[in-house]
């Protein structure tokens, strides 16, 4: 198989929570575990820092990688989905990895992952760790792909833990209520580790506490924690400010350790954290006349986030094109959203994707005006269309609308 026949099988190889959802998710670790007993255990070869959350991990994990890499550390960097090419989710100082080991890996195992029915997550897993270990990184950053306990990523060690905050997300398998989410994201807190939260939430705070004390691992809680100098970045969304903080905070665990990281660093990893790591999708603007934005949030706490900082923005006429996946709570994303736009609805092109007719139906009967389109690129396109120089278009709902115009 060459690179794209290797990638289109592994997407292939059912379950697949970013195409199917509930069906993908699994109750344990024992195809994790029993891969990386076949790969022989590469996640013990590399040192690494854990993320987890409902919002803002992806973020925090390219600040985090940007700042060591400026501090002269070989970083490797983990996250999940991707956005337009699969090996976006695995990078070496911001470089993907490349189609040959991609192809070779998945080559050599191919039996095993067949035999033992691997899902494209464990096996992207796997693949990770085995790529971080022979390339010998210094550390490399984890980003958790759903919940935290049963999570593929969860048989790391890692030097920190980190959980960036706690929403109502994916509650058909982590629970409806703050405190089940927060115990499964808790999962990722291993003994004598330390653990860094971002947010503090009156809910949550005794289950991390609880089960840090059981761990022994000592608790932080970076929005508690006073006179932390916010530095500027390359990062738009005025919501980085609280990632910003959780990284700084998980910096000084990391500092503790030996890990020699300077202001300097610090300064010029904020400033450069898309030209480093490549991240895409935060607050982009695609276009500043008129100005097009997109963001990648997708659930209450995300989008509440984006549409504070809409209203920072100066605009006559505002436009939001506007797609989701069929597990999305829309009762409480509505409540956000700003009625006097003119909306674009559309469904993203993966079998999860809401449907866009249904979509404008449900809003039509909020009150909010709006058509379907028959793409997020057409919706899009009849946006375009319609602005004058001096409106604003937004582009979201889904980390799948944005994967398709960016």
């Amino acid at each position: 198989m060459n690179y794209q026949e290797t990638v289109d099988w592994m997407f292939q190889q059912l379950p697949m929570y970013q195409a199917k959802g509930k069906a993908a998710y699994k109750t344990d670790l024992s195809n994790t575990i029993l891969l990386a007993k076949h790969l022989k255990n590469p996640e013990h070869k590399f040192k690494s820092i854990h993320v987890a959350g409902t919002n803002g991990k992806g973020s925090t994990c390219h600040i985090l990688a940007s700042i060591l890499q400026e501090a002269g550390y070989k970083v490797g960097l983990y996250t999940s989905p991707h956005l337009k090419d699969y090996r976006e989710r695995i990078k070496i100082n911001g470089k993907t990895i490349s189609k040959q080991f991609v192809r070779g890996f998945v080559k050599k195992h191919k039996i095993f992952f067949e035999v033992n029915a691997l899902s494209f997550f464990e096996m992207t897993v796997g693949l990770a760790f085995d790529y971080f270990a022979k390339k010998e990184v210094d550390i490399a950053i984890i980003e958790v792909g759903l919940g935290g306990r049963l999570d593929s990523t969860n048989i790391i060690n890692p030097e920190v833990s980190v959980i960036t905050n706690i929403g109502l997300d994916h509650t058909q398998f982590l629970g409806d209520t703050l405190p089940l989410i927060a115990a499964e994201k808790a999962g990722i807190i291993k003994k004598n580790i330390p653990i860094v939260i971002g947010e503090t939430h009156i809910e949550t705070t005794s289950i991390f506490n609880r089960i840090a004390k059981e761990n022994k691992s000592e608790i932080t809680f970076a929005d508690k924690i006073d006179n932390v100098k916010i530095y500027e970045t390359d990062l738009k969304g005025s919501y980085q400010k609280n990632n910003i903080k959780t990284v700084l905070v998980t910096l000084k665990k990391l500092q503790n350790k030996q890990f020699k990281i300077s202001k300097s660093n610090i300064t010029k990893g904020l400033l450069n954290v898309v030209k480093n790591t490549g991240l895409l999708g935060r607050w982009q603007i695609l276009n500043e006349v008129p100005k097009i934005v997109c963001d990648t949030a997708h659930n209450k706490e995300g989008l509440s986030y984006v549409m504070k900082q809409l209203a920072f923005e100066t605009y006559n006429n505002l436009h939001i094109v506007f797609g989701i996946v069929n597990d999305k709570d829309l009762d409480s994303i509505l409540p956000l959203l700003p009625k006097e736009a003119t909306y674009y609805f559309c469904k993203p092109m993966i079998e999860r994707g809401f449907d866009a007719g249904r979509l404008q139906d449900i809003f039509r009967k909020k009150g909010f005006t709006g058509n379907a389109y028959s793409s997020v690129k057409e919706a899009l396109n009849m946006a375009k269309n319609r602005v004058t120089n001096n409106d604003f278009i937004y582009v979201g709902g889904s980390t799948f609308v944005v994967a398709e115009i960016i």
